[in-house]
């Protein structure tokens, strides 16, 4: 429950500090004393935004604390276990707003987003005001209203989770199927590819050998002409090389008998004659290897632009070439484990889709059975408000029905919330057909509508304190009295904050707190003050006969206290 508010430099408030004990608290005072103004400074407690015009003139800065006790929650520890603050039981969450425009968030000491305040907030307090009783006629609202009356939110998060799930796959099912279809494309191309590079038959260093033959082709005549006259210039022809370095052979041979250092230069002549034959020899025999072959030199300069034709395609070498056939093949069977990718992941969303619908009807089978308590709870309620014999009824319609091709393998229809759309019907009176909510009901059947369900999920709901603003709006008379002894019955469960203007309300009050403005210093200020018995008494009083309080008033606020 919210134990301690402590409100400074907000909108007129200059400074409060308000301790609220548990059970029924009523807040009362003029129109425009400034009880807006402090459910305004609340929901900045649970994260609603805010701006500097909220500063009060002359401040640098705004701040509102709230010091909350609260009973042991698994989701609510898990949360703040998340974001690593530190909680017994007790919660103090301060918000200070700066003129620069700045948010500081402080929850038990540690700092935290607007985010995650908003997250927590609707944990721990709930605001019935005029902006809920309009959420009230929208239909997921009302679906949200079944669901917890039912204990059925477990059920729904689960469901929403597989929905998200199943939108995940399904979105990379559909990359991967545009994927393939690219990869398809790009397969076909890489397929023609491959076998071209393939039929080519590339032999590592073939282009090398391929150059150094067509140079010898292209020159063979030249080669032939060359070695034949080297051969015939070495050894053939009477004065060729050999012939005269054998006889300045045999002359020196001759003389080294005389001069013995001609010996060795024998011996060198001797070895050159033998390198001479050895080259005349194997000029000979490089004659008979070199032919004039123009056919064979049409196939090596074909060979070699095909080889070139390649390399212009798939890269400025052969080796480059057959690198991008590597690359090719990995493509071809990048698609083949695309195929496979795809194969598994469209069974899983079947399996998953199959759980969904299942759950999905399981939880609307739910969901109509709990309806049909609540209708009867609903008007034995509305009943006790003084709006006897009004019919209640929801009205489910099945989204998937409505959706063509809705029983294939999918999960049309089906939303986050599972596949019920529900409208709350009503007939204020006797006779009259039933009509939704949002068309028929006054600002006093609404406020009495939502206090009905308010009183029947008191229960079920584990926020522990509840603010209503105007729950009186359109009521007045023997229904505020009821309206009181609602309220008076829900603070069993929630400690409640009821902002009122009726006196049959604010009796029912176990605390009663008066809002007013005062001028300190020629400033206008709001204060709120805890009013003792007596005080109570003339606060009634006031609410009974305005302006003036006369005795039978006075005696009327005593009895309604008694």
């Amino acid at each position: 429950m919210l134990s301690q508010l402590n409100i400074s430099n907000f909108a007129i408030i200059e400074k409060l500090e308000i301790s609220f004990p548990p059970g029924l608290n009523i807040i009362s005072g003029e129109t425009g004393a400034g009880k807006s103004i402090i459910i305004n400074a609340v929901n900045l407690l649970l994260g609603a935004r805010a701006s500097s015009h909220l500063i009060r003139q002359g401040a640098r800065e705004a701040r509102v604390e709230g010091l909350f006790h609260l009973s042991g929650d698994p989701e609510l520890d898990q949360l703040l276990a998340r974001e690593g603050i530190s909680f017994d039981g007790e919660l103090l969450i301060k918000r200070s707003i700066s003129r620069e425009g700045r948010n500081r968030v402080l929850i038990n000491g540690t700092m935290v987003t607007l985010a995650f305040l908003g997250a927590l907030g609707g944990k721990i307090i709930s605001i019935s005001g005029q902006n809920e009783h309009q959420m009230l006629l929208r239909a997921e609202r009302q679906l949200q209203v079944i669901d917890e009356y039912g204990g059925l939110i477990d059920e729904r998060d689960s469901l929403a989770r597989k929905v998200r799930r199943y939108r995940t796959l399904r979105s990379r099912l559909q990359e991967l199927l545009d994927n393939a279809q690219r990869v398809k494309d790009a397969q076909e191309l890489a397929r023609f590819q491959i076998q071209e590079i393939e039929q080519a038959g590339i032999r590592e260093g073939e282009e090398q050998e391929l150059e150094a033959e067509k140079l010898r082709l292209q020159h063979a005549e030249e080669l032939l002409q060359g070695i034949r006259e080297g051969y015939r210039l070495l050894y053939e022809e009477e004065r060729s090389a050999y012939s005269t370095v054998s006889l300045a052979h045999k002359l020196l041979e001759g003389l080294a008998t005389v001069e013995p250092r001609l010996k060795a230069l024998c011996d060198s002549l001797k070895e050159s004659l033998a390198g001479v034959e050895d080259v005349a020899f194997s000029l000979r025999d490089l004659e008979h290897g070199i032919e004039v072959d123009p056919q064979r030199l049409e196939q090596v300069l074909e060979r070699l632009r095909v080889l070139n034709q390649l390399k212009r395609k798939y890269g400025p070498t052969l080796s480059d070439v057959l690198k991008f056939k590597e690359n090719l093949e990995k493509t071809v069977s990048s698609a083949q484990d695309l195929d496979h990718e795809i194969e598994e992941l469209k069974g899983e969303l079947e399996v998953l889709a199959a759980q969904i619908r299942e759950q999905a009807r399981e939880l609307s089978s739910q969901r109509k059975t709990v309806a049909r308590e609540l209708e009867s709870k609903v008007e034995r309620q509305l009943n006790d408000l003084h709006m006897g014999g009004t019919r209640f009824r929801v009205e489910f319609r099945d989204r998937s029905a409505q959706v063509q091709g809705g029983n294939g393998g999918g999960i049309e229809g089906i939303e986050e919330d599972g596949l019920d759309e529900v409208e709350f019907m009503i007939a204020p009176n006797v006779g009259e057909s039933l009509m939704p909510l949002s068309k028929i009901a006054s600002g006093g059947e609404l406020s009495r509508i939502m206090l009905a369900l308010k009183s029947i999920l008191a229960s079920t709901t584990s926020v522990e304190t509840v603010i209503f603003d105007e729950v009186d709006s359109g009521i007045s008379g023997a229904v505020a009295e009821v309206v009181g002894e609602k309220l008076e019955g829900l603070a069993r469960y929630h400690q409640i904050l009821c902002i009122t203007h009726l006196p049959q309300i604010a009796s029912k009050g176990k605390s009663h707190f008066l809002v007013k403005k005062e001028v300190d210093s020629g400033r206008t200020k709001t204060v709120i003050t805890q009013l003792d018995q007596e005080q109570r008494v003339k606060e009634i009083a006031r609410l009974l006969g305005g302006k003036k309080i006369t005795k039978q008033a006075i005696s009327h606020a005593r009895e309604m206290l008694g």
